[in-house]
């Protein structure tokens, strides 16, 4: 009985783990091929999810995540501090990279860098967590800049390319690349910055510093906590 029952909740897991962007609809077919599960114990399990809220099917006869989902997310993002889901973003970033990696919001005319992971390297561009920046000057306060308030040339031209990179700007001896981190509600909530000693951030060093950035960028968005205010 008891291993039937846990068989019985792992099937309906799957079944809801196996939608995603690509698949946000389903038909009891798509959800079959899906989970390698009969159509008769799919048809059953989602019977039992509609009726709790998890999944609902609509006159399509498509079945969709339900609302109790939703709640469920809501309850999950409120419970977490920022730095909960940042923290592990700079760590992969840094593993990526080599370099460090940094997460800096606006204050004004200043950014601020809220959470920051050093490079392993000896020698390496270093900041403390807190410390203020001048926001017109760096890949991290341009992209803050560009995605915020920005209307100038330079702030449309960084929009257009989704990131931004920095030599010398603040420092003639550091070099940047920054991407926007935005939540699933089109909201600027900080920049994603990897910073280097300019020597050692050639072309391929920058790739991979974008790719990751914009990886780990699009990861962050859907699982920030809700901004305050």
């Amino acid at each position: 009985m008891a291993k039937t029952g846990v068989d019985a909740v792992a099937r309906a897991l799957a079944i809801l783990k196996a939608f995603n962007s690509d698949r946000a609809a389903m038909s009891l077919t798509e959800i079959a091929d899906a989970t390698d599960l009969y159509k008769s114990t799919v048809l059953r399990l989602a019977a039992t999810l509609e009726a709790e809220g998890f999944l609902v099917r609509g006159a399509d006869r498509l079945f969709r995540p339900g609302q109790e989902l939703w709640r469920l997310g809501a309850l999950y993002q409120r419970s977490l501090d920022l730095g909960d889901v940042v923290r592990p973003c700079l760590r992969r970033l840094v593993d990526a990279t080599g370099e460090t990696a940094s997460f800096y919001i606006a204050d004004g005319n200043e950014r601020i860098c809220l959470y920051r992971l050093n490079s392993p390297r000896s020698v390496r561009h270093h900041l403390e967590e807190g410390q203020r920046l001048p926001i017109d000057r760096g890949a991290a306060g341009r992209v803050l800049v560009a995605f915020g308030n920005g209307d100038d040339p330079d702030s449309r031209a960084i929009r257009a390319r989704g990131f931004h990179l920095s030599a010398g700007e603040r420092d003639p001896e550091v070099a940047a690349a920054a991407v926007p981190v935005i939540d699933v509600h089109g909201k600027l909530r900080g920049a994603l910055s990897v910073s280097s000693i300019r020597t050692r951030f050639d072309e391929q060093a920058i790739r991979v510093a974008i790719e990751a950035l914009m990886a780990e960028a699009k990861a962050l968005s859907g699982f920030l906590p809700p901004a305050e205010g």
